[in-house]
């Protein structure tokens, strides 16, 4: 009995023996490598896939403009984690002009609250944001009470550099720094200045300015539809629109242009702000609209035509 019981277990074990080989044969025969054969092999690692660019946005970076002025500053803020990054002189002020108008528009608004605004206010509200209309805003203004009005966008919006013009409270001559202008542009897109009911309609009025820089027609109508958004590439413009709202006056007091760029989109607020000289070079309005687009161009990120990133290929032995 023993014998037999010995060539049986022979057999079996050929048998099992010739199962295992035959996948690696065939393997070999097909082109493949053998995961276990002797002496090991090369194992065949799929390719990853490239991977792609994060969606552009506008972050953090350097910014140099060869900027011919008095005063020149930006300010920007991610509005995931509100964090704010700027020039070094992102805190000193300038005067806003035509920029608060989105604010003043906001804080009537919000104060209806479910109670719906006459049409001749509605009116005022779109055309002091679209056209930068001057009498609307003041309208306006004074319908929210003049100083108060700067005085909760301050404390609502949680300025730290903004001074309100002493004398008569006139809003265009309200200080405000880059840092906090771009606090009050994400406190337009949280809806905290315009409440839940306003929020989208003031922001797609600020997304619908009309006329370019050269568009001034009067006090009523005034362009506004220039600088940081011409400075956008269309990878970012068409995630959705971008609200801004801009401002500027050639100040006789001190012969400066004083020109004012904010946009607000959904993960950033930017503003630039300036001035320069109205008499010699530069001395328009169009050099401030062009640096403000200078600035938001430079802080892309990625840049417009960045390459893929392909990871290397692992390849190990077992």
């Amino acid at each position: 009995m023993r014998p037999r019981v010995t060539m049986v277990l022979a057999i079996v074990a050929v048998l099992i023996g010739g199962g295992m080989l035959v996948p690696a044969a065939y393997a070999k025969l097909s082109g493949g490598e053998s995961l276990g054969g002797i002496g090991g092999g090369v194992a065949q690692v799929p390719a990853p896939a490239p991977t792609a660019p994060p969606e552009p946005t506008l972050a953090a970076g350097p910014v140099s403009v060869n900027f011919k002025g008095k005063f020149f500053s930006w300010a920007l803020m991610d509005r995931k984690t509100g964090k704010i990054s700027g020039a070094p002189n992102m805190t000193s002020t300038n005067s806003t002009e035509s920029m608060i108008k989105a604010w003043i528009v906001s804080d009537y608004l919000r104060q209806l609250r479910d109670k719906a605004p006459s049409a001749a206010r509605k009116k005022q509200a779109e055309t002091a944001i679209r056209d930068s209309n001057d009498i609307s805003a003041e309208a306006l203004y004074n319908a929210g009470g003049r100083k108060p009005v700067l005085i909760r966008l301050i404390k609502m919006c949680k300025l730290t550099d903004t001074k309100i013009e002493p004398t008569k409270a006139k809003w265009a001559y309200t200080q405000m720094s880059p840092r906090d202008a771009v606090r009050m542009g994400d406190c337009i897109g949280d809806g905290t200045a315009a409440g839940p009911k306003w929020t989208k309609w003031v922001l797609n009025e600020m997304a619908h300015v009309r006329g370019g820089v050269k568009d001034q027609k009067s006090e009523a109508v005034q362009g506004g539809h220039w600088g940081i958004v011409d400075g956008l590439p269309e990878s970012i413009t068409s995630q959705g629109p971008v609200s801004i709202k801009n401002g500027f006056t050639m100040l006789w007091a001190d012969g400066q242009w004083h020109v004012n760029c904010l946009a607000v989109a959904d993960d950033w607020t930017l503003a630039v702000m300036m001035r320069y000289p109205g008499a010699g070079d530069p001395k328009t309005p169009s050099y401030g609209a062009k640096v403000c687009a200078s600035v938001a161009t430079q802080l892309v990120t990625p840049q417009p035509g960045a390459a893929l990133k392909v990871p290397q290929q692992p390849v190990g032995k077992l």
